[in-house]
C-alpha cells in the first residue's frame, strides 16, 4: 500500500497486526484493516491447481508472489481441505491432533480419503480441490457416536472413509499411518516456512487453532449435509445427544494450540443458512455458543465464517460476551450486520465475489468508498472478500483498486 514500500518488513508486520487486532478489540485503528483468504484458486493465475497442492516450494513461491503485488494486512492461504474429523479423531493427542486438522493433496494419497477430490488425482491438474463429504454413519448408530465419540471415529468412521484404513492393523493400514505421519511432518515444516517467508515481506500470519459446530461436523463428515437435516426431525433427540457428546473432543482440539500462541480460533459455519430459526436455536446454537464461549473464556477468540446468509439468526451473536470475536459473514450485508452488532463484536465481510469480478477499478472504488462509509465509523471492521476465496479470473487491476480505495478511503 501506499509508502510501504518505505517501511522495514519488521515495521509492516507490526503496523498490519497491530491494526487487525485493534479492529478485533471494537476499536478504531489508523485504517480498516484488508484481509484476504484463499484455499487456491487465486494462486492458480501462477501455477496449476496440482503444484499448488502437492509441491511445497511452489506453493511458498507462488504465496509469497501474491502477497508481494498484492500487500494487504494479512493474507492466509489454506491450501488444504476440510479435514476436522481426524484431528477429532487423535483429540486426546495435542501434539498430533491441530497437524491434522486440514487435509493436504499427500495425505490424500497417504490414506485414500473419500471426503476430497484432489487436481492431478480425481480432478484435473488445473483445478482446485473439492471438499465432498459423505455419508458413513447410520441414524442407528447415533448412540454409538454419543457414548464413546473417539473410539466410535477410530474404529469405525475412518474405516469406513478412507480406503487405506478399510482394514485396520493389517500393513496396508499400519504403512498408510506411516506415510501419513511422514507427509505431517513436510506439512507443519511447510507452514512454519510459509509464515517465514511472509514475515520477510511484512505480511503477518494470524495465530490460529481450530474449532467446529458439532452438527456441521456430523453433517460434513458422517451423514451428508442432507442426512442431518433430516435427522434433525426424524432423530432430535439422538441428535442433541451426540452434539453434546462432540463439545469436549472439539474444545480438546481448539485448546491443543494455545501454549503455542493460538489466540484466535476458526470456526466455519456451513449448515446455519439452512434452518430455521427455530430449529437453528434448538439443534444448531447451543453447542456451539457453548464452544465459543468456553473458548473466550481460555483466552482465544473466535474467527466465525457465517456462510450463507446468516440474517435470520444475526440476534443470537448479541447472547456472546462483548468482544468474543470476529464475525465473518459471506452473504450477509455488513451494513445490517452493523448496525445490530456494532460495539459488540467485530465484523468482516463486504465485498462480493462478483464485484471484482465484472467491476470496472473505478466501480469498485466507488463501492468501497460507499460501504466503508456506513461500517467504518466506530470501528470493530474489518475489509474482507465475502468467501474465503477469490476467483482466479479476477483482474489484476481490480485487486489493486480494492487495495488502493481501502488506503484512500479506509482511514479514520
Amino acid at each position: 500500500m501506499t509508502g510501504a514500500e518505505l517501511k522495514s518488513p519488521e515495521d509492516l508486520l507490526k503496523e498490519r497486526f497491530g491494526r487487525v487486532e485493534k479492529a478485533i478489540e471494537l476499536g478504531e485503528p489508523d485504517r480498516v484493516p484488508l484481509i484476504i483468504f484463499t484455499c487456491g484458486d487465486i494462486l492458480r493465475k501462477y501455477a496449476k491447481g496440482y503444484e499448488l497442492y502437492f509441491n511445497y516450494d511452489r506453493a511458498r513461491e507462488v504465496s509469497v508472489r501474491f502477497a508481494t503485488e498484492y500487500p494487504v494486512d494479512v493474507f492466509l492461504a489454506a491450501l488444504a481441505a476440510e479435514g476436522f474429523i481426524f484431528a477429532l479423531a487423535f483429540s486426546d493427542y495435542p501434539d498430533i491432533a491441530p497437524s491434522v486438522r486440514f487435509w493436504t493433496g499427500p495425505m490424500h494419497d497417504a490414506l485414500g480419503d473419500k471426503y476430497t477430490r484432489w487436481p492431478g488425482r480425481e480432478l484435473p491438474e488445473d483445478s482446485i480441490f473439492q471438499f465432498i463429504g459423505g455419508q458413513f454413519m447410520e441414524a442407528k448408530e447415533y448412540c454409538k457416536l454419543s457414548d464413546d465419540p473417539i473410539t466410535f471415529l477410530n474404529e469405525v468412521i475412518l474405516p469406513r472413509s478412507c480406503l487405506n484404513l478399510e482394514k485396520p492393523s493389517s500393513e496396508k493400514a499400519n504403512v498408510a499411518l506411516i506415510r501419513l505421519g511422514v507427509e505431517v511432518s513436510r506439512y507443519l515444516k511447510f507452514l512454519g516456512d510459509s509464515a517465514a517467508d511472509l514475515a520477510k515481506v511484512g505480511v503477518p500470519s494470524l495465530p490460529l487453532t481450530f474449532a467446529y459446530a458439532p452438527l456441521d461436523f456430523i453433517g460434513d463428515f458422517l451423514r451428508y449435509p442432507t442426512g442431518a437435516l433430516l435427522d434433525v426431525r426424524r432423530h432430535p433427540d439422538d441428535v442433541k445427544r451426540a452434539c453434546e457428546a462432540l463439545v469436549e473432543p472439539i474444545l480438546k482440539v481448539a485448546l491443543s494450540l494455545k501454549p503455542a500462541g493460538a489466540k484466535y480460533a476458526f470456526i466455519p459455519l456451513h449448515l446455519n443458512e439452512y434452518l430455521s430459526p427455530k430449529l437453528y436455536n434448538e439443534f444448531y446454537w447451543p453447542t456451539l455458543k457453548k464452544i465459543i464461549v468456553a473458548l473466550y473464556e481460555q483466552g482465544i477468540k473466535s474467527l466465525v465464517f457465517f456462510e450463507g446468509w446468516h440474517d435470520p439468526h444475526l440476534e443470537t451473536i448479541l447472547e456472546l460476551p462483548r468482544g468474543w470475536g470476529i464475525a465473518y459473514f459471506e452473504k450477509t450485508d455488513v451494513r445490517k450486520a452493523k448496525k445490530i452488532l456494532g460495539g459488540h463484536t467485530c465484523i468482516m465481510g463486504g465485498v462480493p465475489p462478483s464485484l471484482l469480478l465484472e467491476a470496472t477499478p473505478d466501480k469498485i472504488k466507488g463501492y468501497i468508498k460507499d460501504i466503508l462509509s456506513e461500517v467504518k465509523p466506530g470501528g470493530g471492521f474489518i475489509l474482507s472478500p465475502g468467501v474465503a476465496d477469490i476467483p482466479m479470473p479476477v483482474p489484476p487491476e481490480n485487486l489493486r483498486a480494492l487495495i488502493d480505495a481501502v488506503e484512500e478511503y479506509g482511514r479514520y
